[in-house]
């Protein structure tokens, strides 16, 4: 269940889109060997996967400060579209999300797989 704002025919609320760099800014104070940081969002703690997973299908540029923030651990330059070298939330958040999994495998955790047994009806993700 998740307590973060919808997505509006692929906008985000601003609340969401604040939240968004604050993840991104819990990212960077990341230190090894500690859990993955929360932001709070309304009194409650959300991993900082949780944010970049809500963001995913979100078209809204990313402003250019926090792309700046993503572009600078890629190992391959940035090469937007455009001549403003544009970033949508998406393509951040999708980023964000491989360098969380690339992290956690860095430091030996083990990523968390869904199976769905043969026959078991699946229940509904929120």
């Amino acid at each position: 269940m998740s307590f973060l704002p919808d997505l509006h025919e692929g906008h985000a609320p601003i609340t969401l889109q604040l939240l968004f760099r604050d993840a991104i800014d819990a990212f960077h104070d990341w230190k090894p060997g500690e859990p993955e940081p929360s932001v709070m969002h309304e009194g409650t703690l959300v991993p900082i996967s949780t944010v970049f997973d809500a963001m995913r299908e979100c078209t809204d540029i990313l402003p250019k400060t926090a792309r700046e923030l993503v572009t600078e651990r890629l190992t391959k330059p940035w090469d937007g579209e455009g001549p403003l070298d544009v970033m949508t939330f998406s393509t951040a958040a999708r980023v964000m999300g491989v360098l969380i999994r690339k992290r956690r495998l860095q430091e030996g955790e083990t990523p968390s797989v869904f199976v769905q047994a043969e026959g078991c009806a699946a229940s509904p993700l929120h």
